[in-house]
């Protein structure tokens, strides 16, 4: 759990980390690593904040998915791409697809934010909607895989997704150094763990003293019953979030041993918590923040982890949020 030689049997390696921030730091923004003194006084405890919001395409997805685009072969971009998401990672697949000049095709839920599926229709993909409760998403991007010969863009179960969001945590760690903070912990939000996963990886292999932990809304709790029991748990039928980036049914084949072997935990929320740190981050920060993406902070705000005293870095995954969403969070 604390050097890079650890991680050598599992998918993704600091030094794949390494490499894909090489590959990708000329496409990505480097998103800054904030402090507020008022919101240090509210969580009582000196908070720096990833704002991964202020990424392209809105969100941490634009890492992976520019990581894994590029690598493609030039017959394999003529042939386009396929992708399946409830918002984020189809908003990252189909912006760098534009931007590369590649063919993409989304499949996104109906329920998914209508600011994600207008976004991902004005990057020029072919949107396919489906029932989250009733279609098999990945059965859906396998057809048209087969039939197109389009490349099949995972949103977390591949290695080059996960070591391009696990630049997230290589930059936090960068940055921290340079403001002369010793991390005591950083949180990530988790849904197929993916963001967690490349975090954990970069973290524990530089700073090994620092815990690493999820992040997870009530209901959607897959990793925290996962890591308890240290076996991949699902989630029950019919469970509702606001945390519409984070549903999904069970952790990652790829990802789930990288957070069992390395996360510290994974910190449990409800949907009021998650308005109230929408909210804070928007007061103290002046930073619009989906629910999904607030949910670290929603874990520090809602103490669900004693760190008084010390400093945690807390990434802000996303900012891709309806405005009545968003409204009601701030009236919360």
């Amino acid at each position: 759990m604390n050097s890079a030689t650890s991680s050598a049997a599992f998918a993704v390696t600091l030094g794949d980390v390494q490499q894909a921030h090489e590959r990708i730091r000329s496409h990505i923004v480097r998103t800054p690593l904030l402090e507020s003194a008022s919101l240090n006084e509210l969580a009582g405890a000196r908070i720096l904040v990833k704002a991964e919001s202020l990424q392209q395409a809105g969100a941490f997805k634009f890492r992976g998915a520019v990581n894994r685009l590029l690598q493609l072969s030039d017959a394999q971009k003529r042939a386009g791409v396929v992708a399946f998401s409830s918002g984020n990672h189809a908003l990252a697949t189909s912006l760098v697809a534009r931007k590369l000049g590649i063919p993409a095709s989304i499949i996104m839920p109906a329920d998914a934010p209508r600011a994600k599926i207008e976004g991902a229709r004005a990057n020029g993909a072919e949107v396919v909607l489906y029932d989250r409760q009733k279609d098999d998403r990945e059965a859906i991007g396998a057809e048209i895989a087969g039939r197109t010969g389009a490349v099949i863009v995972p949103p977390y179960d591949d290695p080059d997704i996960m070591a391009g969001q696990g630049t997230v945590g290589l930059e936090i760690i960068e940055q921290a150094r340079d403001m002369g903070a010793t991390l005591d912990a950083v949180i990530a939000a988790s849904s197929g763990g993916g963001l967690v996963a490349g975090v954990a990886t970069a973290v524990k292999s530089l700073s090994p003293s620092t815990a690493v932990y999820a992040g997870e809304p009530e209901g959607f709790d897959e990793l925290a019953r996962s890591l308890a029991s240290g076996q991949p748990e699902s989630n029950a039928p019919g469970a509702t979030s606001i945390c519409d980036a984070l549903q999904v049914v069970r952790p990652g084949k790829l990802t789930f041993p990288i957070n069992l072997h390395l996360l510290a935990g994974s910190l449990v929320v409800s949907d009021d918590d998650v308005r109230r740190a929408m909210k804070a981050a928007y007061q103290h920060l002046r930073l619009v923040v989906e629910p999904g993406g607030a949910v670290p902070l929603a874990a520090v705000l809602a103490r669900k982890l004693d760190l008084a005293d010390k400093t945690v870095a807390v990434v802000l995954s996303g900012g891709n949020v309806d405005t009545s969403v968003f409204i009601e969070a701030l009236n919360a």
